[in-house]
């Protein structure tokens, strides 16, 4: 990291976004744990990759706080400081409209959505899919694994070829975890049926 960078972290002030985040805390996850520590994790990937963009990573901060906190007053978000308008509307961006399907929401994100909008989604399906270990659904961690590979790779692709790498390598294992959990629940049913 360069001296003009450790420059342009120093006069970054997360806090009232982290503060803003925690009113996520009693938002639940498929996978466990509450939304406020997906936003810090999203953070998390974004620093993973040495992204320090001041907007975008506030942004992943309360990226799903307009769309998980019916009613919130977006006001107190672009009250922050001078950055506030810009996050907001990055975090507009990644934010599914009323009535937009998942793949109209990945599909716009991808054919029109800023170069930030995409790493920031990338970021967020990276955090997700580390989750998905935690989860028990079948349906929804296959749905969630095609959706990655349809519309998430090929973001990726056009912002980090490293996230390219992590999200394909995170697709396999889950994979390789949907085929041992089935196979085991096939074991489990036929030695039911020889009892």
């Amino acid at each position: 990291m360069t001296t003009e960078q450790m420059k342009e972290l120093s006069g970054m002030h997360l806090a009232p976004y982290i503060q803003l985040a925690t009113w996520l805390i009693g938002k639940s996850r498929e996978g466990g744990g509450n939304m406020f520590r997906h936003q810090l994790d999203t953070m998390s990937v974004l620093v993973d990759y040495k992204y320090i963009d001041s907007v975008l990573l506030k942004a992943s901060l309360v990226h799903d706080l307009l769309e998980d906190i019916p009613n919130f007053n977006h006001n107190i978000l672009l009250a922050i400081d001078s950055e506030s308008h810009a996050v907001y509307e990055l975090v507009m961006e990644v934010t599914r409209r009323q009535g937009e399907s998942k793949p109209e929401f990945l599909t716009r994100i991808k054919e029109s959505g800023s170069h930030s909008a995409k790493i920031l989604k990338v970021a967020d399906r990276i955090s997700n899919m580390i989750s998905l270990g935690f989860v028990n659904n079948l349906e929804f961690v296959e749905r969630y694994i095609k959706e990655t590979e349809i519309y998430l790779i090929p973001i990726a692709k056009e912002v980090n070829n490293d996230m390219v790498t992590e999200l394909t390598h995170l697709i396999e294992l889950k994979k390789d975890y949907l085929d041992g959990y089935k196979r085991h629940i096939a074991n489990k049913n036929e030695n039911a049926v020889e009892k």
